[in-house]
């Protein structure tokens, strides 16, 4: 507030300049971390009970649950946070990387094991199909280039105004940005399998291959450039390293903290106002909150220009996520760490996801154990899995507050039963599930879809609401729901926008 009291009483500045974070979801406490190493006090707001937003942890009858995000593919991204303030990031969390990454399973059984290693993905494609491994390798040049542009040049870059677009417009032309990540992978490899194994990655940023732009496939070449990582102690454990690290900066982290709204002041960000009613001055704002959920709730219709209630409404947003968390009383020691289990449709799937907004008689299924790396995650001789499943999000949909949650855990269970941990029915003792519902509700996502705005083209970069807000001078957004986007990569560079945009804090002094 440049030495303003919340009622506007002028006085000498006698301490640092004040930012608040809303949302304590890994794209806020990187923020926080980056504002506190650049001499801001800062203040993390958090609505929920514990630190973490989608990547909070609950614990149930001695399981260890990740609620949201478990892959690390880009290490340095945290490591940088940690220098920042001085230390060493393995001192306080353990990173293991994945071998084999993951195992995709087909609904007729056929498994691909997805690596890291050139030699055994190479012989994984030839198996499949001979005729495409040159294609393969053709596809993973045609990655790299979309890394080097996509990660390397534009992630942590601002899109504030129309030139930054020009500016890439014509990389983005170049690397076929307007064709999706399905089609580039079929303009290089002929077998359908194939075409599935390397196109399905942006789901997991909230995307459908078969609209999401071709600068997607950048994941592919992302993971075999780093690799893929655990944390050991679950996701939980980085959440507890970083707000470690706010602490030690002399800055804070309040739990149970509601923001009901962004205060505006001459048109800038003057504080926020919590649900209680208490109203906290600061001189920025950042929200990482869900961006549609920001400009819809939290800043009031008057502030807002671009970003209506109309726009936010109809803009596009990724799909739904059912999660079915449970810990069983047994070991299933041949299932890897991570498992995708292809449904016997692909394209027509996404297509009711995405487009028709049903939920379809079949589905695919991302299957999380954690103790195949980490047995402590469970009691002794007893697995943690996870078992999520693209649904449609609110726009479509059953009505998940009904018996359809459970009748859909119980499709979920006989599938897995039937296929990779057979007997599932009499091991499980302990359940929870999640639907889109708990995702509007608990995590405030509009709409209740799992990674915010889905990333097509025309809601990327420029397109997508802006680091630096638009609407309000002092209001800053990171995480999911802002450029670059979704996924660990990108909500720690969403942070990492901020040292560009935000104003040091002796400029406010």
């Amino acid at each position: 507030m440049n030495g303003q009291t919340s009622q506007g009483t002028r006085h000498p500045r006698s301490t640092p300049p004040h930012a608040i974070v809303i949302g304590s979801g890994f794209g806020g406490l990187a923020a926080a971390v980056r504002l506190g190493a650049r001499g801001y006090r800062v203040t993390v707001l958090e609505r929920l009970d514990a630190p973490g937003g989608r990547a909070s942890v609950f614990r149930q009858d001695g399981f260890t649950f990740d609620a949201g995000p478990t892959i690390v593919t880009a290490p340095f991204l945290f490591e940088d946070l940690w220098t920042l303030c001085g230390k060493r990031m393995a001192d306080d969390v353990e990173l293991r990387e994945m071998n084999p990454y993951y195992r995709i399973r087909f609904h007729d059984g056929e498994v691909f094991t997805y690596s890291g290693d050139p030699e055994a993905m190479r012989a994984e494609v030839g198996r499949i199909s001979p005729e495409d491994v040159a294609g393969y390798e053709g596809f993973l040049k045609a990655s790299e280039e979309r890394f080097r542009i996509g990660f390397t040049e534009l992630a942590h870059a601002p899109f504030g105004s129309v030139m930054d677009m020009l500016k890439v417009a014509p990389d983005l032309l170049r690397l076929s940005g307007y064709r999706s990540v399905y089609d580039l992978v079929a303009k290089h490899l002929r077998n359908e399998r194939l075409r599935t194994i390397f196109s399905y990655h942006p789901l997991l940023v909230g995307g459908n291959p078969f609209a999401a732009s071709s600068i997607y496939a950048m994941i592919a070449y992302l993971e075999r450039h780093w690799g893929v990582h655990w944390a050991m102690g679950g996701t939980g454990s980085l959440v507890k390293g970083l707000v470690g690290l706010i602490e030690g900066q002399g800055n804070t982290v309040r739990c149970n903290a509601d923001v009901a709204r962004i205060l505006v002041k001459d048109g800038r960000a003057v504080g926020v106002r919590l649900a209680s009613g208490e109203e906290l001055a600061s001189d920025i704002v950042v929200s990482n909150a869900d961006s549609a959920w920001t400009y819809r709730h939290l800043l009031a219709p008057e502030e807002r220009h671009r970003w209506t209630d109309r726009k936010v409404e109809r803009s596009r947003y990724s799909m739904g996520l059912f999660v079915w968390y449970f810990g069983t009383n047994r070991r299933y020691d041949d299932v890897t760490h991570h498992t995708i289990m292809m449904g016997p449709r692909y394209r027509g799937l996404l297509d009711d996801i995405f487009n028709r907004k049903i939920l379809a008689d079949d589905f695919s299924i991302y299957l999380h154990r954690p103790t195949a790396t980490d047995p402590a995650m469970a009691p002794e001789g007893c697995d943690t899995f996870y078992a999520l499943v693209p649904v449609p999000n609110l726009d479509g949909g059953p009505d998940w507050s009904g018996p359809a949650a459970e009748q859909f855990r119980q499709r979920v269970q006989r599938h897995l039963s039937a296929t990779l941990l057979p007997g599932l029915e009499e091991t499980v003792v302990t359940s929870k599930v999640m639907t889109p519902l708990d995702f509007r509700d608990r995590y405030l996502s509009l709409k209740g879809a799992g990674f915010g705005l889905e990333p097509v083209l025309l809601q990327s970069a420029w397109f997508r609401p802006h680091n630096a807000s638009e609407e309000v001078k002092g209001l800053y957004l990171v995480g999911a729901g802002t450029h670059p986007g979704a996924g660990m990569p990108g909500v720690l560079s969403s942070a990492r926008v901020l040292d560009t945009v935000v104003p040091d804090a002796a400029a406010l002094a």
